[in-house]
């Protein structure tokens, strides 16, 4: 496996997306970091952040705005931020292209001083040629190459590979028993301890295994 660090910065007033562009533009606002992106299955987009400064106005950027599904935000000093939105054509892209590849993409990430992202991703050279084409493609963002190289891979790795929800169900079918032999539980067992469809549960153990023997083999 390999891993290739970036600075990821918007291009002019296009910016990452229009949501993220009036937070940006906020003085009492400040962006620290993004813990975990996802596309969910309706194309939204939910997002769990980090950031400083007011709430209240916050809120009101966040009641304000076309793209926003719903928010919550919790905490004080730096405080935490839940939030569905409609993404971008280039946003739902660059996330498509994480969840259906072995890209996965290293958190938390960082928001630099000038608010440009500073991502490093794990994957494969031919993940990587996918993102290089993704980004060739986009007129909204640049792509700066900050680092490269291969990525060795420690205790902690396992849970920079799968998502806290596919750790979520993973746990949940080792509890079960789904990987015993003989198998002692099935995709419903399991979707009725974690809450969401069979069908659900066994695309996030197929991804699950995917990335694990993936970096194995690599």
């Amino acid at each position: 496996m390999r891993y290739l660090t970036v600075l990821v910065k918007p291009d002019g007033r296009n910016g990452f997306h229009p949501l993220g562009e009036k937070l940006t533009e906020e003085p009492s606002i400040k962006r620290r970091a993004i813990h975990h992106i996802e596309l969910l299955g309706d194309d939204t987009v939910l997002l769990f952040a980090e950031a400083s400064g007011s709430q209240e106005r916050y809120k009101e950027i966040m009641e304000d705005s076309p793209h926003v599904v719903d928010y919550l935000t919790a905490g004080e000093d730096r405080w935490m931020a839940v939030s569905q939105f409609e993404p971008t054509e280039d946003v739902r892209r660059a996330l498509e292209l994480q969840r259906d590849s072995l890209l996965i993409i290293e958190t938390p990430i960082h928001f630099t001083p000038e608010d440009y992202l500073k991502i490093t991703y794990l994957g494969t050279d031919e993940t990587f040629r996918k993102l290089s084409g993704y980004a060739e493609e986009v007129d909204s963002v640049t792509f700066d190459i900050l680092d490269m190289g291969d990525f060795e891979a420690d205790e902690s790795s396992f849970n920079r590979i799968i998502t806290p929800r596919q750790e979520e169900v993973l746990e949940a079918a080792v509890d079960v028993g789904y990987y015993r032999e003989p198998r002692q539980a099935s995709l419903e067992d399991i979707s009725e301890v974690v809450g969401i469809a069979p069908g659900t549960v066994g695309e996030h153990l197929r991804k699950v295994e995917e990335r694990v023997f993936a970096e194995i083999v690599h």
